[in-house]
């Protein structure tokens, strides 16, 4: 009777005979490991750097771009209209909810009614003196902007009301604007000024300054190297090249003029950066309001302040500091007095960092929406997860009030 051998010996022959033809190909030994163990100590990873405390989730709904606090601390966020259903494209977080803001009516999108209805909002922000302002591209989906639907929309905190409106001339809005991010000094002419950036993926970038008594506005730096994104640019987000990427074609740059803005505590001088661009640039505040100063001048006086990282928003504080977000690295940054630039965030959770807003509770405020996964970065697959999150971390400094 012929004893069975053990199964454990069958497999090692097995084993024995398909590695010697070459079929088999056992793991490489790692010294001071054992390759038959299937966990072991944690290996070392990326630190991350500051302390990120999570504000809200967006656990349902559209995705959001800008966010603003006001001097109260009630929390405003808005929702541009990408291709995302879209109920309301402002909203205020109360009570753990969202709710349209300043009322559902004004969100109800109305191109026959282009100037009253907000039609794709990117941007809200809380001005020195405690209002509202929202900025309508009237661009849906990035589409040439409705006619007399681009505007600036300001909002009484406390009557929760519609108190001016600036439809913006078809002098400074032109078929490829798309109106960005906006900052105010109210120090500046009869009721002050805002600062606008014209963020266009087809043509020109730029800058709009707003005169907030009469309405009226002029553009500057238009196409100029500062406000156009880097030609040579090529971003890596998430470890992969970032690009328009569609089914059958080679990918495509993604390009987008002038994007974030920020002004400096004392209201001389303006910074911004492309969203294509790792550079940050300035400019004297002065040689924008004077409409008398030639485009040669203008450019003479912009300034390259070097690279910062690739960023979508940009945000100042009282302390003189300039903040950034850093969407390759998933970061946040911080510019000191002398020109350095220090991380304050780094988290795995900062999943594209776009709008930065500068709280009286000397925290800075920012959503992460996972620009980068949408379906035009990955052939039409959307890759973005629920929820998107909204931010803050401790900077202890307040934001830039010009009044």
């Amino acid at each position: 009777m012929t004893r069975n051998k053990p199964k454990d010996y069958e497999m090692s022959t097995i084993a024995s005979v398909l590695t010697a033809a070459g079929l088999l190909i056992a793991p490489p030994a790692v010294q001071g490991t054992s390759t038959a163990q299937s966990a072991g100590p944690t290996l070392p990873s990326e630190t991350t750097i500051g302390s990120i405390e999570r504000v809200f989730a967006f656990e349902v709904g559209p995705m959001p771009t800008g966010v603003t606090v006001s001097h109260d601390g009630r929390i405003f966020v808005n929702f541009p209209r990408w291709g995302d259903e879209v109920s309301y494209t402002v909203g205020e977080i109360r009570d753990g909810k969202i709710l349209a803001y300043p009322d559902a009516a004004i969100n109800e999108a109305d191109p026959s009614k282009p100037g009253t209805s907000l039609l794709s909002v990117q941007s809200v922000v809380v001005d020195p003196a405690n209002r509202l302002w929202i900025l309508d591209t009237a661009a849906p989906e990035f589409a040439a902007p409705i006619a007399g639907g681009a505007k600036l929309v300001a909002v009484d905190l406390v009557t929760n009301k519609v108190v001016k409106t600036i439809v913006f001339s078809t002098t400074v809005i032109l078929s490829s604007t798309y109106v960005n991010d906006v900052r105010f000094d109210l120090s500046a002419g009869e009721e002050g000024v805002a600062y606008i950036t014209d963020s266009s993926v087809t043509g020109p970038g730029g800058i709009i300054v707003v005169d907030l008594a009469t309405g009226d506005a002029w553009r500057k730096l238009t196409g100029h190297a500062s406000t156009s994104p880097d030609p040579a640019f090529i971003p890596v987000v998430e470890g992969e090249r970032m690009a328009i990427r569609q089914k059958g074609k080679p990918p495509a740059p993604f390009a987008v003029a002038s994007d974030g803005i920020a002004i400096s505590a004392d209201g001389k001088t303006l910074f911004y950066c492309p969203l294509s661009s790792r550079h940050m640039y300035s400019v004297p505040t002065a040689l924008l309001l004077d409409r008398k100063v030639d485009e040669a001048t203008l450019a003479a006086a912009v300034v390259d302040l070097g690279e910062k990282g690739a960023s979508d928003g940009l945000e100042t504080d009282d302390k003189g500091r300039v903040y950034a977000g850093d969407y390759e690295r998933n970061s946040i940054r911080q510019r000191q007095a002398d020109g350095e630039w220090k991380t304050i965030a780094h988290d795995p959770r900062i999943l594209w960092p776009d709008t930065l807003s500068v709280g009286k509770d000397g925290y800075l405020y920012f959503t992460a929406n996972q620009l980068q996964r949408q379906s035009q970065f990955h052939e039409g697959r959307d890759l973005r997860q629920h929820p998107y999150s909204l931010f803050r971390v401790k900077v202890d400094a307040g934001p830039v009030l010009l009044k």
